[in-house]
């Protein structure tokens, strides 16, 4: 994604907003602001992980290389890429 490409810098810091049981997985970038649509519900760290493994191909980085520092059982998440 063209959008997200700028978010590839390490030491970046961006907030996604979190849409759990969505009908599909997606990632979308629109008016500054992330929103990432899993499929999983929100259960013992499910969909966190989810959206980890979704933004991390959307990035093309490892999962290893995002670090969730807020939002953990929250649908507002701030993460950092290392």
């Amino acid at each position: 994604m063209a959008e997200l490409a700028h978010l590839a810098q390490p030491g970046t810091e961006f907030a996604v907003r979190v849409t759990p049981k969505a009908s599909r997985n997606a990632v979308v970038a629109e008016a500054g602001v992330i929103r990432v649509y899993v499929t999983v519900v929100p259960e013992d760290g499910k969909a966190t992980a989810a959206v980890v493994k979704l933004l991390a191909k959307a990035l093309g980085v490892a999962k290893t290389r995002l670090t969730l520092l807020r939002g953990e059982t929250s649908r507002d998440k701030l993460f950092r890429l290392d």
